[in-house]
């Protein structure tokens, strides 16, 4: 990131923006309006410059030599789980470093449930769920003869908590949620969650995939047993991520995936392990790609999560205005509280025409379940469209594409 954009409240987003090549290209010769940021950031030159430098000037394992590109590769994938430490304010020692989320919470459902859960045990889950934090749930109840109960959501899109408390009875070993839906953009309060459960004894287990991009995180404060995270939607890499976990659990769970770098000693009779993190980190990992996360930990941190959070809502608020005029318009979701994620229907129009329709007018948008089918059937609906907002979105890119969406609806009309 350019030295010129500062961490405070008056930040040139131009310039920011400028700070992101894909962003000038176009399609289908128009200009390119990418409102996919929930499925994926896009990059910043820092990042793409931290990757391509590795791989020019210091390609090497990390971890297993004494040579001087050795060390640099190890200094610069310990130093990415440095920053990430810092970036959510936890220990070094209990964060995992891993490809995102789906390994994270695969990690937690067989190191740490499966051991644990047996026939009479129970999972809480909600509604809102991706499928990264559902699948694996029912693979461990299935294998443990565990049960799974849903927290349901109210006409707004948030979580009943009433109901959700109601659920946390002694046999629940563990409560699994989004901290920000990834289709209604919807914000729970994690922090009173984790109050409560543990004040009943229960594990809290958080998907933070759309929170760590977009809002300040303290996880500390927040007080769950464990937080997943994944670094592409930070404007990270793909293949990153992280887990962290109580340093209680880490020191109890065994290994998921064995290999090398991963233990202490091995032989034949037996082998003695490493100590978690490194315990859960076997074989080569990403190490350009955590270059990259690193890199883009700074950018962020940079710019300021509060200021990023900020600008994001400001957008979000001019957003809904302007999709609330248009004819024949549902949105999904309208919590009180919620990031820069709406998803939306048109009377009368498939999600796929929209979206494929919106894609010849250069607008990047998701369309289909987005990972998550029993949300799509609690609305009733097979699919829904999804603009999902970041921080290098512009005022001016909202007004073309309501302009945009004003001229597909009339097409399908």
């Amino acid at each position: 990131m350019n030295a010129a954009h500062p961490a405070s409240a008056a930040i040139d987003w131009a310039a920011v923006r400028a700070d992101f090549p894909v962003l000038t290209r176009e399609v289908h010769g128009k200009p390119l309006i990418y409102f996919d940021s929930a499925n994926t950031g896009q990059k910043p030159n820092a990042v793409i410059d931290a990757v391509d430098d590795f791989y020019r000037h210091h390609n090497a394992n990390v971890s297993r030599a004494v040579h001087t590109l050795g060390t640099e590769a190890t200094e610069t994938y310990e130093g990415a789980r440095s920053k990430l430490a810092r970036f959510l304010n936890v220990r070094v020692d209990e964060l995992v470093l891993c490809s995102g989320t789906t390994f994270a919470i695969n990690l937690v459902a067989y190191s740490w449930a499966l051991p644990r859960l047996k026939a009479g045990d129970a999972i809480v889950l909600t509604r809102m769920e991706h499928h990264a934090n559902i699948v694996p749930w029912q693979l461990v109840a299935q294998r443990t003869g565990a049960t799974i109960k849903v927290a349901e959501i109210d006409e707004r899109g948030a979580l009943n908590l009433d109901q959700l408390y109601s659920l946390l009875t002694p046999e629940v070993k563990l409560l699994a949620l989004t901290h920000v839906s990834n289709v209604l953009g919807t914000v729970n309060p994690v922090r009173e969650i984790c109050r409560e459960t543990r004040k009943r004894g229960i594990a809290t287990l958080i998907d933070g995939s759309q929170a760590a991009p977009h809002r300040p995180l303290d996880i500390a404060a927040i007080g769950c047993d464990f937080y997943a995270i994944t670094g592409h939607k930070m404007s990270g890499p793909t293949g990153t991520g992280a887990l962290w976990a109580r340093r209680e659990h880490l020191e109890a769970m065994p290994p998921f995936i064995g290999g090398g770098e991963m233990i202490k000693e091995v032989r034949f009779e037996g082998t003695v392990f490493a100590d978690g993190p490194r315990r859960f980190e076997a074989g080569t990992p990403n190490i350009a790609g955590f270059a990259g996360l690193g890199a883009a930990v700074d950018y962020l941190s940079a710019l300021g999560m509060a200021n990023i959070d900020a600008r994001e809502q400001a957008l979000l608020s001019r957003f809904t205005q302007a999709l609330r005029e248009v004819p024949g318009l549902r949105i999904f979701g309208e919590a009180p509280e919620k990031a820069a994620v709406v998803s939306f229907l048109i009377e009368g129009a498939h999600a796929h025409d929209l979206a494929t329709l919106l894609d010849l007018e250069g607008v990047a948008i998701r369309s289909g379940h987005h990972c998550a089918h029993p949300l799509m059937q609690h609305f009733g609906v097979p699919a829904t469209c999804r603009a999902s907002l970041a921080y290098y979105n512009t005022f001016e890119e909202i007004d073309a594409f309501v302009a945009a969406l004003n001229k597909v609806r009339k097409l399908l009309a």
